[in-house]
C-alpha cells in the first residue's frame, strides 16, 4: 500500500512539475477600443490595438503569436502585431496605428462587403513565460494564452452631401443681383 501511494505521489509530482500552467504566472489581454467593436465602409482597412499586462512579480512574458476566428468579406492581417516582451509587472498599450503599421490585428473589407455585415469572434494571444529576459539568458518556464472578443461591422460609404438645387439657385441669384447693383452704383 505504501509503495502504491508513493508511486501515485511521484506521478502527481512529475505531472505538476512538468505542467507549464503549474509554473506560469498570469497576464491580461484586452482589445482596443475597449469592447473590441470597430467599423468601416467596404474597401477600407480597420484595426484593433491592445493592452497587455504581465501580472507576474518574477517572470518575463514573451508574446509569440496572435490568431483570430474566421473572417468573411474581408482580408485579415496579423502582421501589425510586433510580438512584444514584457518584464515582470509591466503594462503595454498600443492603439491601432495604420501609418506606422502597429496594433494587434487589421482587416481590409472587400469592396463588395455588404453594409451591415458583422464579423465577430475571439482573438487568441499566446506567449511564453521566462525566468529572466529571454534574450539575456532567461530560461523557458512554460506557455500561456488569453482571449478577447472582437467585432467588425461594414458601414455605409460616407457621402458628401450635395447642395440642394434651391440653395444653389438662390446663391446664384443673389450673386447676380449683387453684381448688377454694383454695376449701377458706379
Amino acid at each position: 500500500m505504501k509503495i502504491r501511494l508513493a508511486v501515485i505521489f511521484l506521478c502527481v509530482a512529475v505531472i505538476f512539475c512538468a505542467s507549464p500552467a503549474a509554473r506560469a504566472d498570469s497576464f491580461t489581454f484586452d482589445v482596443l477600443p475597449v469592447g473590441g467593436a470597430i467599423s468601416g465602409p467596404p474597401g477600407s482597412t480597420i484595426g484593433w490595438g491592445y493592452t497587455l499586462t504581465n501580472q507576474s512579480a518574477n517572470s518575463w512574458l514573451m508574446l509569440t503569436g496572435v490568431s483570430a476566428d474566421v473572417f468573411l468579406n474581408g482580408t485579415p492581417d496579423a502582421s501589425v502585431f510586433n510580438l512584444p516582451i514584457l518584464a515582470p509587472g509591466t503594462t503595454l498599450s498600443q492603439a491601432y496605428d495604420p501609418l506606422n503599421f502597429l496594433g494587434l490585428y487589421q482587416l481590409t473589407w472587400d469592396p463588395t462587403a455588404p453594409v451591415g455585415f458583422v464579423n465577430a469572434g475571439l482573438f487568441n494571444v499566446s506567449g511564453e513565460w521566462w525566468d529572466g529576459d529571454p534574450f539575456a539568458g532567461g530560461q523557458l518556464l512554460g506557455t500561456d494564452s488569453q482571449y478577447a472578443a472582437y467585432s467588425a461591422t461594414v458601414t455605409p460609404v460616407a457621402t458628401v452631401p450635395e447642395p440642394s438645387t434651391l440653395a444653389l439657385l438662390a446663391t446664384g441669384l443673389a450673386a447676380f443681383l449683387l453684381r448688377r447693383h454694383r454695376q449701377r452704383s458706379r
